[in-house]
């Protein structure tokens, strides 16, 4: 299948280039998908600006995005549930399927995964792109393609309230309402619970977390988040507000405050998930303070096995992944979005890069 095809290249910090690249072709078990929609995440713009995220250095030229959705164009040998023509979005890291953690279900933490946009394995922000088979799924009728892009970013979410255990009348507090703050939100409420902090330093994204299900805003330049939430919830709990706090407490901000905000939100015995990544992997944590009220800490890497659940939820109306779009740009303005992410998160919460 001879051809060219566009490709948003990124060749160093804050420089990405609109170039011409060969049209790959579907090998064994993998098809070939027309990409309609990518969505810019925090770490393509953190690639973008920083050229690196911890150990993953941008050394030669990168494709970033790695959130996307588009069309089969052809399906290679061996492929059985896909066809040309069927509507499809991809989850962006493939593994070994042999390992210890592919077999017994949290094939997340797979020390073979290729994932989409990780250096030196390219992302999505081209015009066609062959992927696995097994890590393709139908979209249903119910959803567009920008919305089926978005189930990557909506599968964080599922899982980050997977581990913090959220059920039926739980209570939560998210710290930073961005995308993933406001993803996690949504999987909190669908999972059942009732209360919902969202903190944040801005307006317009503590209005876009009430629209998708917070309960309770906090304006962290404003009021103390923590002092806040103890207040709300003791007389609830019956206990004084220093011994108060959520049921789960989410730290989606990546920052040591926020870090430590999270702990201290958390009730004694509770779960408190880290989402965010703080640009600086050591962190000074109150661990006495946790340890003490034996706060459950739980990392999160990805996800598994959530996108089918995420497509369902989302083709029944169960969650409002449209609302959450607010900017949209051509392929050949990938730069622009990038640096768009970067300098305008007071007025935007997920941008999506269109090729339609």
């Amino acid at each position: 299948m001879p051809g060219e095809m566009q490709a948003a290249v990124m060749h160093g910090v804050r420089d990405v280039r609109l170039e011409r690249r060969p049209r790959p072709e579907p090998g064994p078990g993998e098809v070939l998908v027309k990409v309609s929609a990518v969505g810019v995440c925090a770490s393509d713009v953190h690639y973008y600006t920083h050229g690196r995220i911890g150990r993953y250095v941008v050394e030669r030229p990168l494709v970033l995005g790695h959130e996307a959705a588009g069309v089969v164009e052809a399906v290679g040998p061996d492929c059985q549930r896909l066809k040309p023509g069927d509507r499809v979005t991809m989850e962006p890291g493939h593994t070994c399927g042999r390992c210890h953690y592919c077999k017994t279900g949290r094939y997340n933490l797979c020390p073979y995964v290729v994932f989409m946009a990780t250096p030196p394995v390219h992302g999505a922000l081209v015009e066609y792109l062959a992927w696995p088979e097994k890590f393709t799924y139908a979209v249903p009728d119910e959803l567009s393609l920008e919305e089926a892009a978005l189930m990557e970013p909506f599968s964080v979410g599922l899982w980050a309230t997977h581990l913090g255990q959220v059920q039926a009348g739980s209570s939560v507090a998210v710290f930073g309402a961005g995308p993933i703050g406001c993803f996690v939100i949504e999987a909190a409420r669908v999972r059942g619970a009732t209360t919902i902090f969202a903190v944040d330093l801005e307006p317009f994204r503590l209005e876009l977390a009430r629209h998708v299900g917070a309960t309770h805003l906090v304006n962290g330049r404003a009021q103390d988040p923590v002092q806040t939430i103890r207040e709300v919830l003791a007389p609830q709990q019956g206990m004084p507000a220093e011994h108060s706090g959520v049921d789960c407490a989410f730290e989606t901000a990546g920052t040591t405050r926020t870090t430590n905000m999270t702990l201290a939100a958390t009730r004694p015995g509770g779960d408190a998930v880290l989402v965010g990544l703080p640009p600086d992997p050591l962190v000074e944590l109150d661990i006495v303070a946790a340890a003490s009220r034996e706060i459950s800490i739980h990392g999160e890497f990805r996800y598994a096995n959530t996108y089918p659940t995420a497509l369902a939820l989302a083709a029944a109306g169960r969650v409002d992944i449209k609302s959450l779009i607010t900017h949209r740009f051509g392929l050949p303005e990938a730069a622009e979005a990038l640096e768009f992410c970067d300098t305008c998160k007071h007025e935007s919460m997920k941008v999506v890069v269109t090729l339609e």
